[in-house]
């Protein structure tokens, strides 16, 4: 049997093949009127058509498809983010190919490598990494890109990242208008532009509030995962420093410290106040539920889609990086401090190594 092909849905509809090419595009569909695309659209449907993206592809420069790679869509955090990248890429008539890196540099080459042979109209990349050899090559090749989570470094590149700054300003003045004076930092790995930038912003935010700068009480994790949380709070007790409060570079790592407050019996937030980063789902289901810092996840995803196709459409246009503004969300993980500061030395608690 025949397929029917574009002039057969546009004879059906009664109106030129132009016409109804337009009205079967989503992202020109608007040329049309509204009655014209219903009829087109109806006849396209009685008649089984289906549009031709390879024949498209050829008229127009353009697949009109999107690679969007993340870290690990097991993270709470993308989930979302792409969700909302999807949906606003879909009403412009492009598909989206997702894919996990798992932060590794040969896997993410392969990826990209694989989008750019299909062609893909431009790259959304979720990567903490700092140092990235992407960026060149890929420019080079005039293929569009925007950031998500990450500054560009370089002035041709989008970029859309939460206001990790003003996140940490909220979260250490929250603690110090608590009666916090000691508070600690997990910090995210330092090899990540995230890890980087949140350590900053903590150091900055505290030194502004008259908390004190003490080293001992910043611990680098080793990844952004529960147990890397879980190992740096047992390094943190095992110092010996008097601290009150904690504040995790991101929700992860501060489920992490849960795990180690109930192994050591350390009540929470009566000798220890928790705030994590990002704001992931759940974490009022938790006991205390958890303060966090929140990221609007989805609108990181829709305003990095917004860019790309701005990038796209507009090629002479020069990027720009998109600030997200961030709000602390105050749950039952934060208290006054007590009276004498948590100090695992003297702490009659189980061992804090790694093993217990």
């Amino acid at each position: 049997m025949r397929k029917p092909t574009l002039k057969d849905v546009a004879e059906a509809a009664g109106v030129h093949s132009a016409t109804a090419s337009r009205a079967l595009n989503p992202s020109t569909r608007s040329l049309v009127s509204a009655e014209t695309a219903r009829r087109v659209l109806r006849a396209a449907e009685s008649l089984g058509y289906r549009a031709n993206p390879i024949a498209r592809s050829l008229r127009t420069s353009r697949t009109r498809t999107v690679g969007l790679l993340v870290p690990d869509l097991a993270i709470p955090l993308f989930p979302p983010i792409v969700r909302a990248a999807e949906d606003v890429l879909a009403q412009h008539g492009y598909d989206t190919f997702v894919a996990s890196t798992d932060d590794d540099a040969t896997r993410e080459q392969r990826l990209v490598d694989s989008l750019v042979a299909r062609q893909v109209d431009g790259l959304i990349i979720a990567t903490g990494r700092r140092d990235h050899a992407l960026v060149e090559p890929l420019r080079d090749e005039g293929i569009k890109i925007v950031w998500i989570n990450r500054r560009a470094n370089s002035p041709d590149i989008a970029a859309v990242i939460p206001d990790d700054p003003s996140g940490m300003t909220q979260a250490v003045e929250h603690l110090v208008g608590l009666g916090h004076t000691r508070i600690a930092h997990l910090a995210g790995p330092f090899s990540t532009s995230t890890g980087v930038m949140r350590s900053a912003a903590f150091r900055h935010a505290a030194g502004d509030a008259g908390v004190a700068d003490d080293p001992a009480l910043i611990v680098e994790c080793a990844g952004w995962f529960e147990a890397d949380g879980a190992t740096a709070l047992r390094e943190l007790l095992d110092r010996g420093v008097e601290f009150t409060a904690v504040i995790t570079a991101n929700d992860l790592i501060a489920l992490g410290c849960y795990d180690v407050f109930a192994e050591a019996g350390i009540d929470c937030p009566e000798q220890i106040s928790l705030v994590g980063y990002n704001d992931i789902p759940f974490l009022d289901k938790l006991r205390p539920p958890m303060t966090s810092v929140r990221i609007p996840q989805a609108a990181v995803g829709a305003e990095a889609a917004r860019l790309l196709l701005d990038c796209i459409e507009e090629p002479s246009r020069m990027p720009g990086t998109v600030l997200m503004p961030v709000t602390l969300m105050v749950r039952g993980s934060t208290a006054s401090p007590p009276r004498r500061p948590l100090r695992a030395a003297s702490n009659p608690t189980p061992s804090f190594s790694p093993t217990s």
